[in-house]
């Protein structure tokens, strides 16, 4: 057998080379392990023909746990362990800084991904290490967060979300060890409004305008800060009703957030001729309006009208719409830069972006039809369609030298 010469460019050393490569390559690998475990659940709980055993934890509470915890984080942590020290003007952090966080939460996604397949100790060990890695990014991230005097407010909104997530972690992992349902509940509602939505709205309200300047000429961004701080009150506000199962008064809070979500991607949506890969952003974030208009709808009907409707619609059009197609347009916006590639949107990612696009709206109207759990089975292998020529394309860019020969 011929050895591979010195000069062959795939190389999982790479991924030490940057913190995104390590954390984005995490996040990639998951977006289709977690989903390919969900389809196979859900094809067995619908045609029952794969003779799949029920995981320990109830199905539902192990994917939302995945999906929130483990797919989508290790991209913010990836993210966030690259901007903050340039955010505050701090030095870059190494890379023993960003392997321990990128190590512990691959080890604990393995481990966790294993464990529903039978293995209940091993859910506890991919818990522990989830919570090994999430930690040491908190403690990470706090040092140019503390030597900044925490006057950058981004910093610190996406550091709160941070803890808000940590706490989720925590609750859960009283919950597998002898704890009750109340603990899981409040970890998936934590995932949603206290961790993800406040990070992707705070990445938003900084950046979007930022890129969109760049690119777009005679463009000028709008991201007061008053706006970010009325969108954390509003997101608090759901978050306590979700967790005094208050379903019915959420329009309280979701009404205000699809007119200030609404608003902002008003003022900031760019006007002139503009790329792909900046349209798709905007695109993108239009899910945050309208998923918390069905949410309000949805409660409005409940109160109102003692009608019950929609089930998890609103919540997919916000996980799956929002929180998806934002995945697609951010994460290949930092990839082609940091990677020394142009920014362009380019064919495969604006296939995953469209692909996304149906199966949100399939995922929604599965709440409508007779037979919802094959138009889940459908969405979530739409989900893995979508997604794999992506994730293929992003993991050989993690593997290999920059373009441009730069170093990271």
């Amino acid at each position: 057998m011929n050895a591979i010469p010195e000069s062959f460019p795939i190389s999982p050393r790479l991924l030490a080379a940057a913190p995104h490569r390590l954390l984005f390559f995490v996040g990639a690998t998951n977006v289709l392990a977690a989903m390919l475990w969900w389809t196979l659940w859900l094809a067995e709980a619908r045609f029952g023909v794969l003779g799949l055993a029920q995981p320990p934890v109830f199905a539902g509470w192990a994917h939302a746990f995945v999906m929130q915890y483990q797919v989508l984080t290790p991209f913010i942590f990836g993210f966030l362990l690259t901007v903050f020290p340039r955010w505050m003007g701090q030095p870059d952090l190494t890379r023993w800084h960003y392997l321990p966080v990128g190590f512990g939460l691959l080890s604990g996604q393995v481990l966790f991904l294993i464990g529903l397949f039978g293995f209940p100790h091993l859910l506890h060990l991919g818990l522990i290490n989830t919570l090994a890695g999430w930690i040491a990014g908190c403690v990470f991230l706090f040092g140019p967060l503390r030597a900044d005097g925490f006057k950058t407010w981004h910093a610190v909104s996406a550091y709160a979300a941070l803890l808000l997530g940590l706490l989720g972690l925590v609750l859960f992992a009283v919950f597998l060890h002898g704890g009750d349902a109340r603990h899981a509940l409040a970890m998936i509602k934590l995932g949603s409004f206290g961790l993800l939505l406040p990070i992707y709205t705070t990445v938003a309200h900084r950046m979007f305008p930022f890129f969109a300047g760049i690119v777009v000429r005679g463009y000028e961004g709008w991201r007061p800060l008053s706006w970010l701080a009325a969108m954390w009150a509003f997101m608090l506000v759901h978050l306590a009703l979700e967790l005094g199962q208050a379903t019915s008064w959420f329009w309280l809070a979701d009404l205000p957030l699809a007119a200030l979500a609404g608003y902002w991607l008003w003022r900031n949506w760019p006007r002139a001729a503009a790329p792909a890969l900046l349209r798709v952003l905007f695109l993108g974030f239009a899910w945050l309006p309208l998923a918390m208009l069905l949410y309000a709808t949805q409660s409005l009907l409940a109160q109102f009208a003692d009608l019950h409707v929609l089930g998890r619609a609103p919540a997919h059009a916000l996980y799956v719409g929002f929180f998806g197609s934002l995945l697609v347009a951010m994460v290949t916006r930092v990839t082609q830069g940091h990677s020394g590639r142009p920014l362009q949107l380019g064919r495969v990612a604006a296939f995953a972006f469209v692909a996304i696009q149906l199966v949100t709206v399939l995922r929604i109207a599965a709440e409508l039809h007779a037979d919802a759990m094959a138009c889940q089975v459908v969405a979530a292998a739409g989900w893995l369609v979508a997604f794999l020529p992506w994730v293929l394309r992003s993991v050989f860019i993690y593997t290999t030298p920059r373009a441009d020969a730069k170093p990271g």
